[in-house]
C-alpha cells in the first residue's frame, strides 16, 4: 500500500505533539495524513478520546492506517475494538503501561486496563529500552498480546522530541516498510 491508498490517522498522545515531533513533521509530509484532534490534551478522558478516534475512522474513505504515539496508542487500541474492519493498520510507538497511565493523576484512569485482545488488523509495536514510561518487558508483552510484530528501537526514550527524535527519519523508513505489507483493498 502506497501512502496516498490510505487515510492516515495521527493520534498524539497526552499534551498534543508539538511541531518539531515527528507526528506533526510526518503529518506535514505525507498528503493522506491528518491529526485527530481531542477536546483537552492536557486531562485526556477516554471515552472522549476514543469517540473523536472513532469519528475520525468512520468519516473516512480509503482504508484507514492509525500511527499513534504514547497514550495515543492506549486510545486508538480502546477504540479500535468498535470499528476494526475500516483499519488496515497500526503504527504504534512507545505506549505507557498500565503503571504509568494509573500513576498519572491528570490522566483518566479508565484508560487501564489496556486492551489485551488480539487486534484484527496488522501491527507493529515500536519500542525503546529506556522509555520512562513502560519498560521494555511490558512493551513487549502488548506487543504478544496484540499480535503486533515487535521493533526495538534501542535506548531512544521515549521518542519524542525531549529525547531527540524531531524528524525520525528512521522511524518513517519503518513506516514506509510496514506500509508496503499491508493490502490496498484491506480496510474499507
Amino acid at each position: 500500500m502506497r501512502s496516498q491508498d490510505a487515510d492516515i490517522l495521527i493520534i498524539p498522545g497526552l499534551s498534543n505533539s508539538g511541531p518539531d515531533h515527528w507526528q506533526s513533521r510526518w503529518e506535514a509530509k505525507l498528503s493522506s495524513a491528518r491529526r485527530v484532534a481531542q477536546e483537552d490534551w492536557e486531562q485526556p478522558k477516554l471515552d472522549d478520546w476514543t469517540g473523536r478516534i472513532n469519528a475520525a475512522i468512520a468519516a473516512a474513505d480509503k482504508p484507514v492506517v492509525l500511527v499513534a504515539h504514547s497514550l495515543g496508542v492506549i486510545a486508538a487500541v480502546h477504540a479500535a475494538q468498535a470499528l476494526d474492519e475500516k483499519i488496515a493498520g497500526g503504527f504504534f510507538v512507545t505506549p505507557p503501561s498500565e503503571r504509568a497511565i494509573v500513576e498519572h493523576a491528570a490522566i483518566d484512569p479508565h484508560f487501564a486496563p489496556i486492551p489485551t485482545t488480539p487486534l484484527r488488523f496488522p501491527s507493529v509495536l515500536i519500542a525503546s529500552r529506556d522509555d520512562p514510561y513502560s519498560s521494555y518487558r511490558e512493551t513487549e508483552d502488548l506487543a504478544d498480546a496484540w499480535g503486533a510484530a515487535l521493533a526495538d528501537a534501542g535506548f531512544s526514550g521515549h521518542i519524542n522530541v525531549a529525547s531527540g527524535h524531531g524528524p525520525w527519519p528512521e522511524g518513517l523508513m519503518v513506516f514506509a516498510g510496514f506500509l508496503k505489507q499491508l493490502r490496498p483493498n484491506s480496510g474499507a
